[in-house]
């Protein structure tokens, strides 16, 4: 609640204004007045743009498309946070409410090597997408889907791949890692097949693969700081960064 307004909020806004991935960038002052408490953090966002485009200039770019926290685009660094102050939510799901009146609110993108910037909050993800490719998915065989009782899972094990497959890839991770590695998201996507009948195929083919598509990609090593479960807005366990040594160990032995 904003003192004095109850439901609007004035505040100051530094964002990251930068052209394109080779230009240096720089922090831009914006002062935005009457906000609501209601608006989501990227209805915010809209707010200055159309005030940007309002006085002739430049809307400020950034990543967007479900607003429902599935899509995993809205990546912001948020006063030294990915995705902003609240646990286990994304920057579409953070609500103004969570700020004070006359706040300071400081917006990055992401920082890795691994994602450059593509201009001003919007970063080249596509690292994440070469991962996946080189090895996370399954053979199967065409036509009808089986009946899903004719697949035996044990539960444990469903829930572990249920609980992997959360993982919506926005980075957050690698936002938050001091040494900007992924290993929280390549080990979600190795568990959830590696944990399930039908990933058992190309099991060992595939944490290697996956493994060193995202060492090509320059993302750094992991050391356990914890920092990437802590900032994951989808609480995806560092279980599964375990798991995937244990596989990794194991796909090596020829």
């Amino acid at each position: 609640m904003g003192s004095g307004h109850g439901t609007e909020l004035n505040l100051t806004l530094k964002v990251w204004r930068q052209k394109n991935t080779k230009a240096s960038g720089s922090f831009e002052t914006h002062q935005l007045t009457g906000i609501s408490t209601d608006m989501s953090f990227l209805e915010m966002f809209d707010v200055l743009n159309e005030k940007l485009i309002s006085e002739g200039k430049e809307a400020i770019a950034f990543d967007h498309d479900c607003r429902e926290g599935i899509c995993g685009m809205c990546s912001m660094y948020i006063n030294g946070r990915p995705h902003g102050p609240k646990q286990g939510v994304t920057t579409c799901q953070l609500h103004m409410r969570s700020f004070k009146n006359g706040d300071t609110i400081v917006v990055e993108p992401w920082r890795s090597a691994a994602f450059p910037v593509i201009k001003d909050l919007a970063v080249d993800r596509g690292a994440f997408d070469r991962i996946i490719a080189s090895g996370g998915y399954i053979s199967v065989n065409t036509g009808n889907a089986k009946d899903a009782n004719n697949i035996l899972i044990p539960k444990p094990d469903a829930d572990d791949a249920f609980a992997a497959a959360a993982c919506i890839g926005c980075g957050a991770c690698v936002a938050a890692c001091k040494n900007g590695s992924a290993m929280l998201f390549v080990s979600a996507k190795v568990s959830q097949l590696a944990l399930l009948p039908q990933g058992q195929v190309e099991r060992k083919e595939r944490v290697l693969k996956m493994v060193a598509a995202m060492d090509e990609e320059g993302f750094g090593n992991c050391t356990n700081t914890g920092a990437c479960e802590a900032e994951c807005p989808k609480g995806i366990s560092l279980e599964n960064i375990a798991r995937m040594n244990r596989e990794l160990t194991a796909a090596s032995f020829k």
